[in-house]
């Protein structure tokens, strides 16, 4: 069989074996695979990208591959995995496959040069958990009305929780649904450094360039305070692309009203609309990070060593994506799987180097110091509203960082009863979602907890 004729029947195969299997399966085993020949004696050769492929289509997927074959009239006597065979093109394969890269390069370079996004950060591979959905939300309903739902829409937390990939996410899907509007992203560096240079060296086109666009994404905010001038020239643009009603989406460390030597104007200005906070990643968010990122990387991590790694980071999603990275590529490298064994070697020095062994005790200490009132008043019976929400966040604290069962946070605080601690929990879930100070609060604690 010619080599365009494997190629044909290959994707036909891969059509037929997507109905059967589930997303995460198909991109992480099927995906990168390919039908290199079938000589005259029904041998199939099949390419795969790793060791963890081969040995996966060898015990697990080869039934079912034999299974497609006969129904596209292919009755294999053998098939042969080998790992990064790829079939040769033709000339005219070639050429074109030249081509088409030449282009993606091209349209790569001018949208890179046009509107400052990377194509990767996208809706689709951006993780949601309890800790990002609000804001999520918000910048999904910012993609069907630019401009005139949640306008600026600000959005905060701390460093290496995926503020840049949202806002850029939400570039890249303005630029798909509505092509014709003109994007641009950032970082506050950026605007800092072409404004002086404009006054500097009396360069032209500073104010048309900001003023022009019909979306401003603007990263890292903060360092732009303290800098009256470059504040001034900021406040002008947002002047001038709010009241045209054009989409200003702006990040930060911190909220508006915590970022010192704003100006008072500008403060005001960034809380017109919505500002909403990312917060640290839960537990079943990080497993779920770690599980696409490795599926990504051609990769599907046995669990325990996936709860291994989500443990041994909890607070940077950066460093949680590093952690996964050391263990994939020392794998890889080794020709090992990236068992639990292997993880534990690898970030042993990682896990002793991140905060102390967190206990319940821990976090009822912090949660009552941070509200300053004493320990022994949040475990009381006592129900004075001083002391209840304190308690409440104690219990959702023990809940959502050290994963205890309901009668254990009930049996910490002192309860008998425990459905006391599953209302406290739902009731701090849901104020979480909708009330701003108290998401400050549980964040202000984790900060403590974990800093």
């Amino acid at each position: 069989m010619s080599e365009a004729e494997c190629r044909r029947l290959w994707q036909t195969i891969l059509g037929e074996i997507e109905l059967t299997v589930s997303r995460a399966a198909f991109v992480t085993w099927f995906k990168k695979t390919d039908l290199l020949d079938i000589s005259s004696e029904n041998i199939v050769t099949i390419s795969v990208p790793n060791i963890f492929a081969k040995q996966q289509f060898e015990v697990k997927f080869n039934p079912q591959i034999i299974e497609v074959l006969k129904h596209n009239s292919i009755t294999p006597r053998k098939i042969t995995y080998v790992i990064g065979g790829a079939a040769k093109s033709t000339p005219e394969t070639s050429s074109e496959l030249a081509k088409i890269a030449e282009s993606r390069m091209a349209t790569k370079k001018a949208s890179s040069s046009d509107h400052g996004l990377n194509p990767h950060y996208r809706f689709e591979n951006y993780i949601v958990g309890g800790n990002n959905d609000l804001a999520y939300a918000a910048c999904q309903a910012v993609t069907v009305s630019p401009g005139i739902k949640y306008n600026p829409l600000f959005i905060y937390g701390g460093v290496g929780l995926g503020k840049t990939h949202l806002m850029q996410a939400v570039g890249n899907e303005i630029i798909k649904k509505k092509p014709n509007l003109k994007v641009l992203y950032i970082n506050s560096e950026t605007f800092v450094n072409e404004f002086l240079d404009s006054i500097r060296f009396k360069k032209k086109g500073f104010s048309t360039k900001y003023r022009g666009v019909d979306v401003l994404i603007v990263d890292d905010m903060q360092f732009i305070a303290g800098k009256e001038k470059t504040q001034e020239e900021f406040f002008h643009t947002f002047n001038a692309l709010h009241q045209a009603n054009k989409q200003i989406i702006i990040s930060s460390d911190k909220p508006p009203k915590s970022i010192p030597t704003l100006t008072e104007r500008l403060r005001s200005r960034f809380e017109w609309g919505m500002a909403i906070d990312i917060q640290m990643p839960d537990f079943e968010t990080r497993c779920a990070i770690i599980n696409s990122k490795a599926a990504e990387a051609g990769f599907e991590l046995p669990s325990d060593t996936t709860e291994y790694i989500a443990n041994s980071i909890k607070t940077n999603i950066r460093e949680l994506e590093g952690a996964l990275n050391q263990v994939l590529a020392n794998a890889e490298l080794r020709g090992l799987e990236p068992t639990i064994e292997t993880a534990t070697a690898l970030l042993g020095d990682i896990k002793q180097m991140r905060p102390r062994h967190i206990t319940a005790k821990h976090v009822v200490d912090k949660t009552a110091k941070h509200f300053q009132i004493d320990t022994k008043e949040i475990l009381s019976p006592k129900r004075d509203k001083h002391i209840v929400l304190p308690r409440q966040i104690a219990m959702y604290l023990l809940r959502s960082e050290l994963r205890l069962s309901f009668p254990q946070i009930a049996h910490e605080l002192g309860r008998k009863d425990h459905t006391t601690a599953i209302h406290s929990v739902e009731k701090i879930d849901k104020a979480i979602k909708l009330d701003f100070v108290i998401r400050e609060q549980v964040s202000a604690i984790r900060d403590i907890l974990y800093g």
